[in-house]
């Protein structure tokens, strides 16, 4: 277990990877065996009514050690990355008076960095700014969203998510708002943090990873992933579940698609995150890579950066 010394450097070690590499299995693992809390970088996790499509840590894991942000929000409930960054860095100013280090995981690359690395300062948009981006969408889909951004940022169209229209949405806002690239704010100097970040990246060969996807779909459509979504159909709207896993039930739920392929789906877009997941972690934060099983070396890693010689 570690012990405090006000005179320490602080570390927050950064647990990343894709979706089902085994992250909240690991994070709980080393937060045993240091004496650490937990800190949950999973944007999904933060909702109470979203529990068997969102692969929380288990009782077993919680009681095991202190997991924050988790079941702490109603879908109802508006939360952005911003109130993120500032709760995130409230409590762990808590932690460092307890610990000198504290664990961080999760699957959703902007949460995690918003903490590490601080978010950008953009310009406020104004309504007509707003007004003329959803007129464009309203007008050409997604697909205008695309050729706006790639036109005024061909930078930051190469590094986003291409088919997450609130991302290309926003993008295109700032742009058009100041005049200048989205991608010029990103590479704006941040904030320098109290803490040194310890990045561990969970990777494990593309066709294991896509096997346990597919196969922790399955187990949560027989832990009542479907009965879940209908339960959440009242809300499809909000923002909160605009994610995989509920989004294909609401379209089965409609009338849209059948049974069968909604599950595929969710399979499907699940495996598609996971590729864009590794996308994002090789363009950001320097990682030190683990396969998910190391348990013993990811936990010595840890020793060395927390107690150096």
């Amino acid at each position: 277990m570690t012990t405090i010394d006000p005179e320490a450097s602080k570390i927050l070690v950064i647990i990343g990877g894709a979706t089902a590499v085994g992250k909240t299995g690991v994070a709980s693992h080393l937060a045993r065996q240091l004496g650490l809390e937990i800190l949950s970088a999973d944007s999904r996790q933060f909702y109470r009514e979203m529990e068997i499509g969102t692969a929380k840590p288990t009782a077993d894991e919680r009681a095991a050690a202190p997991h924050h942000f988790v079941d702490f929000l109603s879908v109802e409930e508006p939360y952005s990355v911003g109130d993120f960054e500032r709760d995130a860095l409230a409590l762990l100013a808590q932690l460092f008076k307890k610990n000198n280090a504290a664990i961080l995981v999760g699957g959703s690359g902007l949460f995690l960095k918003a903490v590490y690395n601080g978010l950008d300062a953009f310009p406020d948009i104004s309504e007509q700014t707003k007004t003329w981006v959803q007129t464009g969408e309203a007008t050409g889909g997604i697909h205008w969203l695309q050729d706006q951004l790639e036109a005024q940022d061909p930078v930051y169209f190469e590094q986003v998510d291409q088919q997450n229209p609130a991302r290309l949405r926003r993008a295109l806002e700032v742009c058009r708002e100041s005049g200048q690239p989205y991608s010029a704010f990103l590479a704006r100097p941040k904030i320098k943090r109290p803490f040194e970040p310890v990045f561990i990246l969970l990777e494990l060969p593309r066709n294991e990873l896509y096997a346990r996807i597919d196969a922790r779909v399955d187990q949560m459509i027989d832990a009542g992933l479907e009965q879940e979504a209908r339960q959440l159909y009242p809300y499809r709207q909000l923002p909160a579940l605009n994610t995989v896993g509920y989004t294909e039930w609401f379209d089965f739920f409609d009338g849209k698609t059948d049974r069968d392929t909604a599950i595929e789906k969710i399979k499907q877009h699940s495996r598609n995150y996971a590729k864009r997941q590794a996308t994002w972690f090789r363009k950001h934060g320097s990682w030190t890579v683990f396969h998910p099983a190391d348990l013993p070396g990811i936990l010595d890693f840890c020793n060395k950066k927390l107690r150096p010689a």
